[in-house]
């Protein structure tokens, strides 16, 4: 998995990605996408990776997350995912799950909101969009992990919501990845 592998796969992905949102019905909700998430299942991999995104853009971030090295990356010139633009990108190193195929593998679109918990981000995300009822009932074949995932010097509350199918997924959250970020920096 290189670079310019990832590149001429973002095409196909960025597709997929669109009309999942479009079946979701995310694509109404004119949400702002913070970040795109690669997946690798080795660290050499995510070392090579780590050079040459940082030739593309500069890491803002490099953060113990669930036991492992999680890296955000600003880019200089940001992908194009419809009519947004994402200027960063996570690279997370591997943890103990081997992944089956590597490459790009979710996006995270930010729904503002107070939520510092699942339940109340599932609610705001409902009252937004409430034909996502069926999809959070586990009523549908996408299925939905809500979790909140904290890196070690993180201030503020992100509760995540995910929508998986077919081998990609949607993630929405309460606060960009850059707030996240600087949260960190705060006491």
């Amino acid at each position: 998995m290189t670079y310019e592998q990832l590149t001429s796969s973002w095409p196909a992905f960025s597709q997929s990605i669109i009309q999942f949102m479009s079946e979701l019905g995310l694509d109404k909700l004119a949400l702002e996408c913070d970040h795109t998430a690669l997946r690798v299942n080795s660290t050499q991999t995510a070392q090579q990776l780590q050079h040459e995104f940082a030739q593309h853009g500069t890491i803002i971030s490099n953060n113990m997350i669930n036991g492992r090295p999680i890296l955000i990356i600003e880019l200089s010139q940001p992908l194009l995912l419809g009519d947004m633009t994402i200027d960063c990108v996570e690279l997370p190193f591997p943890g103990e799950k081997s992944y089956p195929a590597e490459g790009w593998e979710h996006i995270e679109l930010v729904l503002k909101s107070d939520a510092k918990e699942c339940e109340t981000l599932s609610q705001d995300l409902l009252a937004a969009l409430p034909s996502l009822k069926p999809v959070l009932a586990g009523e549908t074949q996408v299925k939905v992990k809500m979790s909140s995932p904290k890196g070690d010097k993180e201030r503020l509350a992100n509760p995540t919501i995910a929508f998986k199918k077919s081998g990609i997924c949607i993630k929405v959250h309460s606060h960009g990845i850059k707030a996240v970020i600087a949260s960190e920096s705060e006491q």
